[in-house]
């Protein structure tokens, strides 16, 4: 066979056939189920490159033993799906004298794999595809270019129909004594679609393959067959009692479901009912799909188990509490009680506000992190702690932003128009009282429009002060309360900066990685 694996191969038939012989490097027909196989794999994509954008977004906040897993994961079947789902991987694998070989070459139809003398001492492994464009898979797999072979040709017909995108593998003896066997066997194995365990009546219960092997592959009873080979040593009376023997090992190793097919590569006995099994897998076109579902969908579920299932509820965002208190150990209700007695009384040196304390604030900050990490993962959760503000640096945002709120407590001018008329109207309604009394004596009735005029000025003077004092008094109130609302609006605009943001950043970023944790996972 020529080393190049795209090679246009002449092969004989199979053993016992008789006719011409069979050019199998013939591309086969187009599969109408092509495009959607294209769509299962585009898919497949996607939710992988969610898992892998998770991976990103979670950062240092995931474990980094999930990381590691997720990350091979994704490599993993990133390399199976840039080679697409259209073939599945099929490995015979099995113990020295089980018949492996032979039963690739029944199954096949063709002498191509070793048997007997030279087979149980390499560590080759040999592969058959039915159809082409299986290079660059077994290059994967790892098959030599010599090692393989392509199946179909013209002359086939539409016989090998059935197995088309088949790639059947004949691995190494797993229980050989030279470890580069079981070293190979053990590479491969994770790369098939479809596992068959090949055993022969006399070393079925053989402790290599039920300790080493299938005890340790729980739940991949779908992707696995045994086959019980060499049934025509077996008297047809007690074949029921072997199947049997087998059946109840299988459910000891935790694999109740693994299909058995009885085999006799001598007689040709199961095997048509073995290519039809296989031809089942092939059809459905699903088995490289699912294993990549599965993995995708396990590694999906650790990166789901770094992120809670929802964030913190936005009322749990509402920054007006932390506001509350940032307020109260700022003493700024009483500065503005103090700027509207200021300007009350007319005090020539406005208030300042005092220090904001700090236990004050740390249980403001205490507060408002008790309630946005409640339910996140403690990486979360400390990731968000390290992003807020600190207590110094929130006391010292909260300080710098009250020192730009104006404090002044000068009076109303309205007021003090008003005093200044009050002020007027009664000294010139003093004057006027002055002088009735100075020129008024014994003629009082000449004089009094002039009385009425003296008693309206006093009138309008004691209307006009109690007009200032209450405008003043209004104005104090009004003068307080800007300064409680410009210094609440300072320490809104200080903790949106220094705890809301950050805050809203974490939280979005927990949002990604659980939305694209789902979305690999198949859930969006």
């Amino acid at each position: 066979m020529s080393d190049d694996p795209s090679s246009t191969t002449t092969i004989p038939v199979a053993a016992g056939d008789e006719g011409p012989t069979r050019d199998v490097g013939v591309e086969p027909s187009a599969s109408t189920g092509g495009a959607v196989r294209g769509a299962t794999t585009a898919a497949l994509d996607e939710r992988v490159d969610a898992l892998d954008g998770a991976l990103a977004v979670g950062g240092t906040r995931f474990d980094p033993a999930v990381v590691v897993r997720v990350t091979a994961t994704i490599d993993r079947v990133r390399e199976r799906l840039a080679l697409g789902v259209d073939h599945t991987v099929v490995a015979l694998a099995g113990g020295t004298g089980s018949g492996k070989s032979s039963l690739f070459n029944a199954v096949s139809g063709l002498k191509f794999a070793d048997v007997g003398v030279r087979r149980p001492t390499t560590s080759r492994v040999t592969a058959c595809v039915w159809g082409s464009d299986g290079g660059p898979l077994l290059d994967w797999i790892g098959v030599e270019p010599e090692d393989r072979i392509e199946r179909e040709s013209l002359l086939d017909g539409d016989s090998e129909a059935g197995l088309r995108g088949l790639v059947l593998l004949d691995l190494p003896d797993h229980d050989s004594i030279a470890p580069e066997h079981r070293e190979v066997v053990d590479r491969v194995l994770p790369q098939v679609d479809l596992l068959i365990w090949v055993v022969d009546p006399q070393k079925y219960a053989d402790n290599a393959l039920h300790a080493g092997y299938l005890r340790g592959m729980t739940g991949r009873d779908a992707s696995m067959l045994l086959v019980l080979n060499q049934v025509d040593t077996v008297p047809p009376a007690v074949r029921g009692d072997l199947v049997q023997d087998v059946r109840r090992l299988l459910v000891e190793d935790g694999l109740p479901d693994v299909e058995i097919h009885e085999v006799s590569t001598v007689t040709g006995e199961g095997v048509a009912g073995l290519r039809d099994a296989l031809a089942d897998a092939v059809d459905r076109r699903s088995v490289a799909a699912v294993h990549a579902d599965a993995e995708i969908a396990d590694a999906a579920r650790l990166v789901q188990s770094q992120t809670a299932a929802r964030e913190p509820a936005p009322s749990a965002l509402a920054i007006g509490v932390v506001v509350d208190r940032l307020s109260a150990a700022a003493g700024l209700t009483a500065v503005g009680d103090a700027v509207a007695a200021a300007v009350r009384g007319g005090a020539g040196t406005p208030p300042r506000l005092g220090e904001v304390h700090a236990d004050g604030v740390g249980l403001a900050r205490a507060s408002w992190l008790s309630s946005v990490t409640q339910g996140l993962p403690q990486p979360w959760a400390a990731d968000l702690r390290s992003r807020v503000a600190t207590t110094a640096e929130l006391r010292l945002a909260v300080t710098d932003a009250l020192a730009h709120v104006p404090l002044a407590a000068r009076r109303s001018r309205a007021a003090v128009v008003l005093l200044l008329l009050a002020a007027v109207a009664g000294v010139a309604g003093l004057v006027g009282a002055g002088l009735l009394l100075a020129d008024g004596l014994g003629a009082a009735v000449p004089w009094l429009p002039a009385t009425s005029v003296v008693a309206g000025l006093l009138g309008l003077a004691v209307l006009l002060l109690a007009a200032s004092t209450v405008v003043r008094r209004r104005a104090a109130r009004a003068r307080g309360a800007r300064v409680v609302a410009d210094g609440r609006a300072a320490i809104e605009s200080a903790a949106r900066g220094r705890l809301l943001a950050p805050t809203q950043d974490v939280l979005a970023e927990h949002r990604h990685a659980r939305e694209l944790a789902a979305r690999a996972l198949g859930d969006s």
